[in-house]
C-alpha cells in the first residue's frame, strides 16, 4: 500500500512535539481529535480549550495547531484510504512516531476508525445540495437587425439548498445549443463514472 503521510519537514517538526507529549495525555488528545473529526466547520477545541493545552502540553501555540493539523491530517488520510491498524501503524513509525505513540494512534484508529468511517460517509462535503431542476425554453424570432431569426436558448433553474437551511437559493443558467449539448456530454461523463463505482 502506498503511503498515507509522506516525511515533509512539517510532518518531522509535528512528529518531534507528538514524541515529546506524555502518552495518556495524547491518548485523551487523539480521542477527542477522533470524535470531533466529521464535523466540518467544527474547532476541536474552543481557544480556551487550546490555551489549557498548551499548557498542559507545554507546547507553544504555533506547536499546538501544527499538532493538531497533522494528527487530523493522518487520521483524514486513514479514512480517506481505509487504512488497516497494522498498517497505520508501521506508517507512522515508518516516519519517526515513537512505537507507543503509534500505538496509541492504533488503539484509537482500531476502536473509532470505522465509526468515523460511517459518519463521513453520511456527510455532505458540497455546502449545498441541489433539489429542483427546473426548465424553459425561449425562441428568439427577431430583433431590429434581421427579420428572421430562430435563436432558441434554454435556461435552466437551479434549486440549492444549504445543509442548515431551509431557503432555496435559485441559480438560472442560460444556454445556446451548442453550450447545452457541452454540458449534457460532461454529465453523460460524471454519469458513465458514477456508474463505474457502483
Amino acid at each position: 500500500m502506498a503511503s498515507i503521510v509522506k516525511e515533509t519537514q512539517s510532518i518531522k517538526e509535528a512528529v518531534a512535539f507528538i514524541n515529546a507529549i506524555d502518552v495518556n495525555k495524547f491518548s485523551r488528545l487523539i480521542s477527542r481529535i477522533i470524535q470531533k473529526l466529521h464535523l466540518k466547520g467544527e474547532r476541536i477545541f474552543s481557544e480556551d480549550e487550546e490555551l489549557k493545552l498548551q499548557a498542559a502540553l507545554s507546547l507553544e501555540k504555533p506547536a499546538l495547531t501544527l499538532v493538531l493539523e497533522t494528527v487530523s491530517f493522518i487520521l483524514e488520510q486513514a479514512v480517506y484510504h481505509n487504512v488497516k491498524p497494522a498498517s497505520l501503524q508501521q506508517q507512522l513509525e515508518a516516519v519517526h512516531v515513537s512505537p507507543e505513540k503509534a500505538e496509541v494512534f492504533t488503539q484509537t484508529w482500531a476502536s473509532t476508525g470505522p465509526e468515523l468511517v460511517d459518519k463521513l460517509r453520511q456527510t455532505v462535503f458540497a455546502p449545498k445540495k441541489l433539489e429542483y431542476v427546473g426548465w424553459q425554453l425561449n425562441l428568439q424570432m427577431a430583433q431590429s437587425s434581421q427579420a428572421k431569426l430562430k435563436d432558441p436558448s434554454a435556461v435552466l433553474q437551479l434549486g440549492l439548498r444549504a445543509e442548515d437551511s431551509e431557503a432555496q437559493e435559485n441559480i438560472f443558467v442560460e444556454f445556446n445549443h451548442q453550450e447545452l449539448l457541452e454540458f449534457y456530454n460532461k454529465l453523460e461523463i460524471v454519469q458513465g463514472q458514477l456508474d463505474s463505482l457502483t
